[in-house]
């Protein structure tokens, strides 16, 4: 054998060796490759099994584990003066506690080869892109029967008084309620993950839990919910605008994210309002406008300029774009993936 032949082993051995080397240990955070596996693992169970009730029906999910915890710290700290100061720190104990649980859990992944594999399995509890689609789907289905039906389903899903609700209404909250949890249940998870592993995705999901629960603007949680609220708005930020910027992709043309920037900034919410737009945009209706919760009307902006005239036809339409959506995000994440390989 020559040796040029040789020496073209020996490199092609070495080539082999530093694949496996690189494939099976995990190499940090930040878009980096082992962290875009992460993603990728998690997106796919997630996708194809969604949340196994056999898994959780006895020890519960750790999102009802992070509910609980939070409950506990509010019904002792939600009191007397100071609310905003006792909130924050609240906040702190509860967000800092899941944020530690996600960086032990990295470490101790990252003793084993393909470690990376493993962080994907336990990131997949943090996504929620099928339990979104079966939650969101409920409606149309309901919708194809009775319109008491469908504001049935939707009552799971969304916060405003249900029986106020006519068919093009509860097929407009069923989207909107798609539209907004794209980016808080799906886009901004991943985002978070891919930068920071479980330690930001933990910390992303309690985040959002707390505002769910405790940013509410009412008397009870005005103040102690305030740090919730302003932090939740953001981390989903980004996520927010680039759920918009997904769904302008995958229905090939700029005008969704031309009604996001247009609408977005018109939305009581710093960042719903961007995706509701961007849907709004893409399926030809106008969505959100004035809205009751609690027997009070509230006044928001209409996103989109299209017809207030929907159906459980456009709610089915929405879950495809949420699915191509989903695609962007899985082809985005496998690009970032095979650069990693090559970095």
């Amino acid at each position: 054998m020559s040796r040029a032949g040789i020496d073209l082993g020996v490199v092609m051995k070495l080539d082999l060796i530093s694949f496996y080397a690189h494939g099976t240990t995990m190499d940090g955070f930040f878009f980096s490759f082992s962290a875009m596996g992460a993603v990728l693992v998690a997106m796919f169970l997630d996708a194809l099994f969604g949340e196994p009730k056999i898994l959780w029906r006895r020890a519960g999910h750790p999102i009802v584990w992070l509910g609980k915890f939070a409950e506990r710290i509010e019904t002792v700290f939600n009191k007397g003066d100071q609310r905003i100061v006792r909130g924050a720190f609240s906040w702190l104990r509860v967000v800092s506690t899941a944020t530690l649980i996600g960086f032990l859990l990295q470490i101790v992944c990252s003793w084993f080869a393909y470690g990376w594999i493993v962080v994907g399995f336990i990131g997949s509890i943090g996504l929620a892109a099928r339990s979104l689609d079966q939650h969101v789907r409920a409606v149309a289905d309901g919708l194809d029967q009775t319109v008491e039906e469908g504001r049935n389903a939707v009552s799971k899903i969304v916060g405003r008084d249900p029986e106020s609700l006519d068919q093009d209404g509860v097929a407009r909250a069923a989207i909107e309620s798609l539209a907004e949890n794209s980016s808080d249940g799906f886009v901004a998870p991943i985002f978070w993950f891919a930068l920071f592993g479980l330690p930001g995705l933990f910390a992303y999901k309690s985040i959002n839990t707390l505002d769910s629960m405790w940013g509410h603007r009412n008397p009870e949680f005005e103040k102690f919910g305030k740090v919730s609220a302003r932090v939740d708005d953001v981390v989903n930020w980004l996520p927010a605008r680039l759920t918009a910027f997904w769904v302008s992709f995958v229905m090939g043309t700029f005008s969704p994210l031309a009604a996001a920037f247009r609408d977005g900034p018109k939305h009581r919410s710093i960042n719903a309002g961007w995706p509701e737009a961007a849907f709004a945009c893409a399926l030809g209706l106008s969505l959100a406008g004035p809205r009751a919760y609690g027997g009070e009307i509230v006044n928001d902006a209409e996103m989109g300029t299209g017809s207030r005239n929907a159906s459980s036809s456009h709610i089915r339409a929405a879950l495809r774009i949420f699915w191509f959506l989903w695609g962007a995000a899985a082809m985005t994440c496998c690009l970032l993936f095979l650069l990693g390989l090559l970095v």
